[in-house]
Formats: C-alpha cells, structure tokens, sequence
C-alpha cells in the first residue's frame, strides 16, 4: 500500500510539473516523497520497513516481485531521480519569471 501511496505521488508531481497545477495535494505529494528520501537517506538505501516486512514473514523486497534482482536494486536509486527531478521542475516553474528589459 505504501509503494502504492508513493508511485501515486510520483506520478502526481510529474502531472504537475508538466501541466503547471498547484494546489495542496501538490504539497502532500511532495511531502510524501521528501520523507520518504529522508527515510532512505536515514537506512542508506533500504527501505526502512523492510525489517518489518521480514518479520511479518515476506522476505522479498517489493521491487523484487516484479522485476529481476538487479533491476530491483536500481530502482530506489532512479525513481529518487526521478522524483527529485520532478520536484525540480515545479520548483522552476513555481518561481515568478522576471521581466527582461531590451
């Protein structure tokens, strides 16, 4: 569910970036993906519910169920590009423009 609320936001940034939406949902996107880099960054990469998933039982990593192993461990590093990328764009696009005099 978690991967689920994460992709959505995901997705959500780009639409924004893209279309020049803004709103609160926006920032809750936002802010989903900032905690979780932040929560990366605090686990050095693994996710830090992946000790709960062991316990309860599920050894394998999410992104191992539907992609080969190496693949699987390159995807934290380039969705976090790609969020971080996209959190970029609305950022530049937020920004007022100034006027450039002739």
């Amino acid at each position: 569910m978690i991967a689920v609320a994460e992709l959505t936001s995901l997705s959500y940034v780009w639409w924004c970036a893209l279309t020049g939406r803004r709103g609160r949902l926006l920032w809750v996107a936002a802010s989903a993906l900032t905690g979780e880099g932040v929560a990366l960054m605090v686990g050095n990469g693994d996710c830090p519910l992946g000790p709960l998933q062991k316990r309860l039982g599920d050894p394998v990593p999410l992104f191992e169920l539907v992609l080969p192993p190496r693949a699987a461990r390159a995807a934290v590093p380039v969705l976090t590009g790609v969020a971080g990328l996209g959190l970029a764009v609305v950022l530049v696009r937020s920004v007022p423009h100034m006027p450039v005099r002739p």
